[in-house]
């Protein structure tokens, strides 16, 4: 198992925030502080040797009378194997869909209404079980996946630990809902695609923006939103976006892939976006940890 970081590291980043940008899903390289990040040092250490003698010599060994207890992390959450099995359907409708939306749904990756219709929802919800499981993520139930869903019984879980807070772990391309250190959803995220970008301004084509399409590491906190609707950026339309640093901002999108894509922003499906809304799990001053 690997080690899964502290979230000392909430603690003790600061909390920066760059000046409000006047596109919506833009980073431009030279905005102030766009290529700024959160950064600690790990606090030294110093080891002194002991003092060691020979140990004694004895005939018998420790009496035991119970096995080692062990303790959970503060954030898992067992759930158990599946109940009903999960059947490798692809991406098809009917009853199996709906034991495969249960399931999901239960390892807290959401997928909308369990009705047994395969949309775009599921599809999200698979295609982030299966980056959460180190799995190809086609959003397709294959053997795999099935066999994993199926076995796995901890809900999917963030790095953080304490507090409550949106965590965009870009390495997995995954975003997560942490509510008093417990992760309680678990979504299918795109961020930048780190690459330079030259388009056409969308609210005046005489325009040209240029920049980076990068999602700043860090953290930082909700600090702007609109909640209705589709609305027009320099880049084109987003869907709800809450900001957290300048122009860049979680939004809603109807493209939401499985690799790196947007100009900065984290994208999630629309109907995620609505969720997000509607349970208010994202409301203002949230803090936003972004992260490799």
């Amino acid at each position: 198992m690997t080690n899964r970081r502290t979230s000392t590291l909430l603690l003790v980043a600061p909390l920066v925030l760059g000046a409000l940008a006047s596109c919506a899903d833009t980073v431009s390289s030279s905005a102030p502080g766009s290529e700024a990040t959160s950064t600690t040092e790990a606090p030294s250490t110093t080891v002194e040797a002991t003092t060691t003698t020979e140990a004694t010599t004895t005939t018998e060994g420790p009496t035991t009378t119970a096995a080692p207890t062990t303790t959970l992390a503060p954030n898992v959450e067992v759930v158990g194997p599946a109940t009903v099995a999960v059947e490798a359907i692809g991406k098809s409708n009917g009853p199996a869909a709906v034991v495969l939306q249960d399931r999901l749904t239960q390892l807290g990756f959401w997928t909308g209404k369990s009705d047994g219709q395969y949309g775009f929802a599921t599809t999200q919800a698979v295609m982030a079980f299966q980056k959460y499981s180190w799995l190809e993520a086609t959003g397709k139930v294959d053997q795999a996946t099935a066999d994993r869903l199926n076995t796995v019984v901890e809900r999917g879980r963030g790095t953080a630990d304490t507090g409550t807070l949106v965590e965009v772990d870009k390495a997995r391309q995954l975003l997560f809902i942490v509510v008093d250190g417990k992760t309680v959803w678990t979504f299918n995220t795109s961020t930048g695609s780190e690459n330079p970008y030259e388009a056409p301004n969308q609210k005046d084509p005489t325009k040209i923006e240029k920049g980076d399409s990068v999602t700043p590491n860090g953290l930082w906190k909700v600090d702007r939103e609109r909640p209705d609707g589709w609305w027009e950026g320099d880049l084109g339309k987003i869907y709800r976006p809450k900001y957290f640093r300048g122009g860049v901002a979680i939004h809603g999108m109807t493209s939401v892939p499985n690799y790196p894509a947007s100009h900065g922003c984290v994208r999630v499906s629309v109907a995620a976006m609505d969720l997000i809304w509607e349970q208010n799990l994202v409301p203002m001053g949230t803090p936003v940890w972004v992260h490799e």
